[in-house]
């Protein structure tokens, strides 16, 4: 890696560190109520919200419902997006007459955005409507990150309060992370999105007149769509020749700042961030890279906020930068190699090898750096966006996607559920080290029992469990819809279901909608999002109940550096001994096979 890759890299982490710091602070006042300066000029509105839907918002709920609250608002919310693609014929903003979407892509779609997945098995422009990207797509965007926020809200409260069985009020936890949080947020970045370039707009498709224009034969069809075939038994050709081409419009920067923002990562266009609408510059694509991890980063500034000890924040934090870092160079560092097949080709024809690395599947307005960078932060964070096509990096570098997701996306993760699922590895390993000296684990002030274990390896194996079955049944069945064979063909599929399990939703690409693929990841996606939220709020409640043990002189510490490292082994130990031999199957015999090739 040159000098200004190692710059580009270590400018970037300062921002974020710069960024996410006042921002945490800020979040903790909003979740516990105390005064900040948008209450001032927005309390109104909040005050009006709960008049109108009923809410009372000093009613504190218990897990339970509060956790009935979550799933109520949610699958409410995705049965009204599903119809809402079934029926897009109907509604306006529609300009190119898009048809109803399918059942099967209908309920995949609907349930991936209500789970912060955002999986896409369609192109954006080609099959929604605009009203179907905002009033769907867009608005589901904002209400799946709140719940995450309001999740972890709860979760902490429990941490913090005592012999209580109150965590908040799901209701205002969600709109105050709405109004006060993802709302400015967004707005002040979609219009730097528009300064740029990202289109914003209702206008239909335009046509651009083609510089050199090309041409093309293709044959004739009837009314039935059947072809036409001559009297010499060969189908009829028409010669079509092409001057403009077709360039899909639409309100993108809206979309564009909550699918960053709020580590989502459905895209508007099929490309998705590689697309000069979506990510017209090299400015765009430092931000949106800035805000992928921007409020996961922040959160655990909350978590100390609210806590009372900003050392706990900073621990996490460390830990979850520690997973990132190495994967990171590694991703880097094989893209720039390249591929060695095509380095001995090129040595053979102009006697040197090429040395300009991997830029297949990439832009070259971000190049090998700044896609590596993408790749690992947007599957280190819940976000499926991409700016490369990750089918096309080499095997070890498209491991490195992979293994972040399989991880668990706890560094940093999505908004909310990155900290919660990294709170849970905290809770194992605090666990772990009390075996260890012969102690009650503690974890701040709180004692671990077998309740709290059993909610957290609930949360750590539901995952993993979807992945490896729903993978296992795909390629059982035949392996249906993989463009590539071998192990490559396995990589597509394993890393499908890897993101929707874990609820990523980026792609490896190469890779068919089917209706199995369809179905199972819709599934995946569900009980990937709120097996894990239910858990998350049942461990909170048990801990609420706590009493505060007083700390002695056997309390492990949980913001050393000791801490830190057994924190990130733990996490990095339950991902190998899951996945590695998926992994082996995978893009580890295919480098290896590329290397003997």
């Amino acid at each position: 890696m040159t000098t200004n890759q190692w710059i580009q890299l270590v400018f970037y982490f300062i921002a974020l560190l710069v960024l996410s710091r006042p921002l945490g602070s800020y979040m903790a006042r909003v979740y516990e109520n105390k005064p900040f300066f948008l209450g001032k000029w927005f309390g109104w509105l909040e005050r009006l919200i709960y008049r109108i839907a009923g809410v009372h918002p000093e009613a504190e709920m218990g897990w339970k419902s509060y956790a009935l609250a979550m799933l109520l608002v949610n699958a409410i919310g995705g049965l009204i997006l599903y119809a809402m693609e079934r029926l897009q014929t109907y509604f306006p903003l529609n300009p190119a007459g898009q048809s109803a979407v399918p059942p099967d892509l209908a309920f995949n779609t609907a349930i991936s955005f209500i789970t912060n997945t955002n999986w896409q098995f369609y192109g954006g422009e080609t099959t929604m409507s605009y009203f179907t990207q905002m009033a769907g797509l867009a608005v589901h965007n904002f209400l799946c990150a709140a719940s995450g926020m309001a999740t972890l809200a709860a979760l902490i409260r429990g941490i913090v309060r005592r012999e209580t069985a109150k965590l908040g009020n799901f209701w205002v936890d969600m709109t105050r992370s709405t109004l006060y949080i993802l709302f400015p947020l967004c707005f002040l970045f979609a219009m730097v999105l528009i300064q740029q370039g990202v289109p914003q707009t209702f206008s239909n498709t335009v046509n651009a007149v083609l510089v050199q224009s090309t041409s093309y034969d293709q044959p004739v069809t009837n009314s039935a769509g059947a072809t036409v075939v001559g009297k010499d038994g060969k189908p009829q050709m028409t010669h079509t020749v092409v001057t403009e081409q077709p360039i899909a419009l639409g309100p993108v920067a809206s979309q564009e700042a909550i699918k960053m923002l709020g580590t989502n990562g459905g895209g508007f266009f099929n490309v998705n961030s590689a697309h000069p609408y979506e990510n017209p510059t090299p400015l765009t694509d430092f931000l949106e890279l800035l805000a992928i991890l921007l409020i996961p980063a922040a959160l655990c500034f909350t978590l100390g906020a609210m806590i009372k000890d900003m050392r706990q924040g900073w621990a996490v934090l460390a830990a979850m930068f520690l997973l990132l870092a190495p994967m990171l160079y590694l991703c880097a560092q094989q893209e720039q190699a390249g591929n060695p097949l095509l380095n001995k080709l090129t040595a053979g024809v102009h006697g040197e090898a090429l040395k300009d690395g991997n830029m297949e599947g990439k832009e070259v307005r971000f190049g090998i750096i700044n896609s590596a960078l993408w790749a690992s932060v947007t599957t280190a964070a819940s976000n499926g966006s991409v700016n490369a096509m990750h089918d096309s990096f080499t095997p070890l570098g498209g491991l490195v996607p992979m293994w972040m997701i399989m991880l668990g996306e706890v560094s940093f993760g999505g908004v909310g559920s990155g900290l919660y699922g990294m709170l849970a590895f905290v809770i194992l390993a605090v666990f772990v080290s009390g075996l260890m000296v012969g102690r009650t684990p503690e974890y701040l002030g709180k004692k671990i029992q077998a309740y709290e274990m059993k909610m957290a390896s609930i949360m750590i194996l539901i995952p993993p469990l979807l992945v490896l079955i729903c993978t296992a049944v795909a390629v059982a069945t035949g392996g249906a819809g993989t463009n590539n064979p071998g192990a490559h063909g396995f990589s597509e599929i394993l890393y499908a279901f890897d993101s929707q399990s874990n609820n990523n939703g980026s792609a490896f690409a190469g890779l068919s909608a089917t209706t199995l693929y369809n179905l199972m990841g819709g599934a995946a996606m569900w009980f990937g999002r709120f097996w894990l939220a239910i858990p998350v709020l049942a461990m909170a409640g048990s801990l609420a109940r706590k009493k505060i043990v007083p700390e002695s002189a056997g309390t492990l510490p949980t913001h050393t550096a000791l801490f830190i490292i057994m924190l990130f082994s733990t996490v990095i130990i339950v991902g190998a001994l899951t996945f590695f031999p998926a992994l082996a199957l995978g893009p580890i015999v295919e480098h290896l096979k590329m290397l003997k090739m």
